[in-house]
């Protein structure tokens, strides 16, 4: 099998979006992505995981994994995920995207991320927004936050919440709460559930464009002499915040 399976996977990869380990498969699945194909390196070992992690998936799981020879897996993939799991999914369509952007009332915020440098940091905002349950996550500038590496670092959760980008211009509706330093502090204000929370780049902060889009600027609590924040840390942080004073369910 393993030279039909590599001939699909080749055909398919093109156009999907790769799953790089069992964690994002498992999270691609319970939300509800197109998997046309999914390989592994011990069928057996796979399946004993998700019994133990993901029941819930297990039998679509024993459905769709190939075995195939670790050499044929490990030309899938950039990097070997220490599960040998790897998978193609279908992208969700921008279209659909948009809309749950766009649609108002909102019943949970909008994370920004204004011009991000670093593919790591992206993905894990968008495991933290998945986690919030926020209705999406918005790029601005040349990052794509569809890129195998931030899928990889998402853990597969792009299907969980809209994740595209976007200009500054085509941001979505809602009063802009944008995090700088010399911003209100957090602690004195409620976010409202429309609210479009904006962070700017890791090194360079944010853009004129969304300072000048911005509504409100909001600080973090912060001791002196220290410089900055992760830019996950800072997600999750205002996340946390919005979290403790909205009774929307996550």
């Amino acid at each position: 099998m393993t030279a039909p399976a590599a001939a699909t996977w080749h055909r398919l990869a093109e156009s999907s979006v790769l799953l790089d380990g069992f964690h994002a498969l498992k999270h691609a699945l319970r939300f509800g992505a197109e998997v046309p194909m999914a390989v592994t390196t011990d069928r057996r070992a796979a399946l004993a995981l998700a019994d133990e992690l993901a029941p819930d998936v297990r039998d679509t799981l024993d459905v769709l994994l190939t075995e195939v020879p670790e050499d044929t897996y490990r030309s899938f993939v950039p990097r070997p995920h220490s599960t040998a799991v790897a998978a193609l999914a279908v992208r969700t369509a921008r279209e659909g995207n948009l809309q749950k952007l766009a649609h108002t009332p909102r019943t949970a915020p909008v994370v920004v991320l204004d011009n991000p440098r670093n593919l790591g940091n992206a993905g894990a905002v968008i495991r933290l927004a998945a986690g919030f349950g926020v209705t999406g996550v918005v790029t601005t500038g040349t990052l794509d936050p569809w890129h195998p590496t931030v899928v990889r670092a998402g853990a597969g959760l792009h299907y969980a919440t809209a994740v595209e980008r976007l200009t500054v211009d085509e941001l979505p509706p809602g009063p802009v709460f944008s995090l700088d330093p010399e911003g209100d502090d957090i602690r004195g204000l409620k976010l409202p559930d429309d609210a479009v929370l904006a962070f700017g780049s890791e090194r360079s902060g944010l853009s004129a464009e969304l300072r000048a889009r911005t509504d409100h600027l909001v600080a973090l609590p912060m001791r002196p002499q220290v410089s900055s924040y992760n830019l996950a840390t800072s997600v999750a942080m205002t996340l946390y915040h919005w979290s403790t004073s909205t009774a929307a369910p996550l």
